[in-house]
């Protein structure tokens, strides 16, 4: 994967449940984080007292944050509505030269900031909540 244009990072959420995937608008940065828990094996008949991890037996998750500016009311609102409804619908990451990763997330963290002499910002935190699927580009 080469130099990529950091605003071509997007993440849409489904709007209305089926599967009608619009950009999460205003958005000036975003970051994306891929975790597996380590399930530790050691033993003490470990190879010269090394750890030894159990692959594929972590829980996996996936974290996504976002800052930015109001811009659109359509996902403004849907943001909100999924944060005070405690919902977890479906949410596409475009992350270019790379695929698409897609699934249920909750909002875990919306944030809304301003100054006196300027604009409006919000920043929300995404935990993935389910199975995610990934199609590479």
């Amino acid at each position: 994967m080469g130099a990529q244009n950091g605003k071509d990072l997007l993440i849409k959420v489904d709007m209305t449940g089926d599967g009608q995937f619009e950009t999460v608008a205003g958005l000036r940065a975003t970051r994306v984080s891929f975790n597996a828990e380590a399930v530790d094996v050691t033993s003490l008949s470990s190879a010269g007292g090394w750890r030894e991890l159990l692959g594929g037996a972590g829980v996996k998750s996936a974290g996504i944050s976002g800052s930015g500016v109001f811009r659109d009311a359509g996902t403004d609102e849907r943001a909100r509505a999924i944060f005070f409804n405690g919902e977890t619908p479906d949410f596409q990451i475009i992350i270019p030269d790379f695929g698409i990763v897609e699934g249920p997330f909750l909002i875990a963290g919306l944030d809304y900031a301003g100054s006196h002499n300027g604009e409006a910002t919000f920043e929300l935190s995404l935990a993935s909540s389910g199975q995610l699927t990934f199609v590479a580009d």
